[in-house]
């Protein structure tokens, strides 16, 4: 049984830990109910994004060992996660698909140190965009998919592969016939790297044929989101769908539309960790409610 006390515990490091019941969409299971024996229960699994292994530059000098210091943080919990889900830009852009596939062969020697081995990677448009995520395919594997755990049905949608923003309509006819499969309270996550909502389009913050994607999840009453790409906080919701987006490991970005680009904020070398930070999601199980609370990295 998780307490507030330690669930902070469990929390403490860069990226994103997501604590499986109580989220909208999920409903609260306790052992001893119908639901518990047919294989529902609460869990939580950690969520990591936007790694950008290969960057180099001022706004993270530290860029060689951000990746390296989460995977030991993780490492450290004193309950692992059931699984972990790394939501894309496992990588950094790059023109050469040499570098590009050094690089993604790098990013996976490094996570491979993970004790929990149940991990989950999707592309950025990082990994993916510059090659229909060719080589993300024959390092990782599949750009989407999707899986069941513990009464939960998570889809990871790939809307990084095509270079324009698309999820396209081959993968929105899979997405379908997915959820064609499920009942209409199933409880359903929802995976992706960039916003299926216009955030700030201007900036990329978008997908293009996103809200053919949400149209599809309307019908369905417990759908959560959960994304990267943005690094930073943000919470918005389309209808009844709640959508979240993940820290980066790599560097902070302005709020959305602050300003006329989205370079990256300044390093702040006082404060190295600042907009890094690590996520606590508190369950308020009795309303079915949660709250979401965000602290920084401490320095080690």
């Amino acid at each position: 049984m998780f307490n507030r006390r330690r669930f902070m515990e469990l929390s403490a490091f860069g990226g994103g830990v997501v604590f499986l019941s109580g989220l909208p969409g999920c409903a609260t299971v306790t052992e001893g109910t119908g639901l518990a024996s047919a294989g529902y229960g609460d869990f939580y699994f950690v969520q990591l994004s936007d790694t950008h292994w290969g960057f180099s530059g001022a706004a993270n000098p530290d860029a060689q060992n951000t990746l390296k210091k989460a995977v030991v943080a993780v490492n450290a919990l004193e309950i692992q996660p059931d699984f972990i889900v790394f939501t894309g830009d496992l990588t950094h852009t790059t023109d050469d698909p040499k570098e590009r596939r050094k690089r993604l062969s790098e990013f996976r020697e490094i996570v491979g140190a993970l004790k929990v081995k149940t991990v989950h990677f999707m592309p950025g448009e990082h990994d993916a965009s510059l090659d229909n995520g060719a080589a993300f395919i024959e390092y990782f594997g599949k750009t989407h998919y999707s899986f069941d755990h513990k009464g939960v049905h998570f889809i990871a949608v790939d809307n990084v592969s095509d270079p324009g923003a698309n999820i396209g309509e081959e993968q929105l006819a899979w997405l379908k016939a997915d959820l064609d499969q499920q009942g209409k309270d199933a409880r359903i996550v929802i995976l992706t790297h960039r916003p299926l909502f216009d955030l700030a389009p201007k900036w990329d913050w978008a997908t293009r044929d996103g809200s053919k994607a949400i149209d599809l999840l309307m019908p369905y009453r417990n759908v959560t989101v959960f994304y990267g790409h943005i690094h930073q906080e943000n919470h918005h919701m389309t209808g009844h769908i709640a959508h979240h987006s993940a820290k980066s490991l790599i560097f902070p970005l302005p709020a959305p539309g602050s300003q006329d680009k989205r370079t990256p904020l300044p390093w702040d070398p006082a404060n190295p960790m600042k907009g890094l930070g690590f996520r606590e999601v508190e369950a308020q199980l009795a309303q079915m409610q949660y709250k979401v609370t965000e602290f920084p990295v401490s320095r080690s």
